[in-house]
């Protein structure tokens, strides 16, 4: 399976799919979409309107993947549950942290 997230010189970008209203904010792994793209998928509790899931989603991934707020924003798919996500940082370092948190979403505590 494919990586969501693309490399860059300042940090990555990442496909993620996301559930508004979803009872808690959590990554939930990686999904396969039907045309092939993977995507990250995210649960938040904040719903669709006025940008609050947009907040919610950059706030989770910041917190998750322990960076300032400031280095995580929006790129695109606003007002699609399909987004577009950047993190600034060090995009080795970055990759390494998704692929933990994908292969082993938080309230799994089971060791592979």
């Amino acid at each position: 399976m494919a990586d969501p997230w693309r490399y860059g010189a300042d940090g990555i970008s990442i496909a993620v799919r996301v559930t508004p209203r979803g009872g808690r904010d959590d990554i939930d792994g990686i999904e396969t979409m039907a045309n092939g793209r993977a995507v990250l998928k995210l649960r938040v509790r904040a719903i669709a309107e006025g940008g609050e899931a947009n907040r919610a989603v950059t706030e989770l991934l910041a917190k998750k993947l322990g960076v300032p707020k400031r280095d995580v924003r929006l790129l695109s798919g606003a007002t699609s549950r399909i987004k577009q996500i950047a993190v600034n940082g060090d995009p080795k370092k970055l990759g390494l942290v998704l692929r933990d948190l994908a292969a082993a979403p938080s309230d799994d505590k089971d060791t592979a």
